[in-house]
């Protein structure tokens, strides 16, 4: 996973962030990866707008309040919903729909996902691709 720092007071940034979550997706480009589900894992980071961080003193920082943060079981579902879209040939493919559309947020700046296949290799070992896609404008 790529370590670079997320979470930034000077920029107004907090890091939202889902982990392993494990799905049973149609992707693949070769021709026995067709008509079959294969196991991946989908990995989020988020750069979300902080209200609080810039100004500690000022209330009410710190309130319980939804509506003011990026509700990570939406982000999750919305994963699903593009897994279950139908085949994608390639994991970047697959990582770049998930950073769009967590991007369609105005208050997400940054989306890094990664996409692994696992058991994809000999010996258990995953394969995969990390993408880092940035609000414009």
């Amino acid at each position: 996973m790529n370590t670079t720092r997320i979470a930034d007071a000077a920029r107004g940034l907090r890091h939202v962030f889902l982990h392993d979550l494990l799905f049973s997706a149609a992707i693949g480009v070769y021709t026995h990866e067709h008509g079959i589900r294969q196991r991946i894992r989908v990995n989020v980071d988020l750069g979300v707008a902080d209200d609080g961080a810039r100004a500690v003193s000022r209330a009410p920082v710190g309130r319980d309040d939804l509506a003011r943060v990026v509700d990570y079981a939406v982000i999750a579902e919305q994963v699903g919903k593009i897994i279950e879209a139908g085949h994608v040939q390639l994991v970047e493919t697959l990582a770049e729909r998930i950073a769009e559309a967590c991007l369609t947020d105005p208050r997400v700046s940054l989306a890094r996902v990664r996409v692994e296949k696992l058991e994809v290799l000999p010996g258990g070992a995953t394969a995969g691709v990390e993408v880092e896609r940035r609000r414009h404008g």
